[in-house]
């Protein structure tokens, strides 16, 4: 369950992947590659020069371009694979 916790750390490691680092210790490796080229926020994200540039912002990962996925989607991903 997501207890709206924000994003305090993002590393890039390969490809299309960003180890992410939530306020509340939660962490991993998240694959960004599904939203790529999906629709015309997410094309820039193609380039890796680009992808390579995200930051925090609001509390969850953002582009240059201002695309974002929700940080409860992101928590989501970190924690559904990770045994309690």
């Amino acid at each position: 369950m997501w207890n709206m916790n924000d994003v305090i750390k993002i590393e890039y490691k390969e490809g299309f992947i960003y180890h992410v680092v939530f306020d509340d210790g939660k962490s991993g490796d998240i694959d960004f590659s599904e939203y790529v080229g999906r629709g015309p926020v997410f094309e820039p994200l193609r380039d890796t020069s680009f992808f390579k540039k995200a930051t925090i912002e609001g509390g969850t990962i953002s582009w240059p371009n201002g695309a974002d996925i929700a940080p409860e989607t992101l928590y989501e991903k970190i924690t559904a694979n990770k045994a309690p």
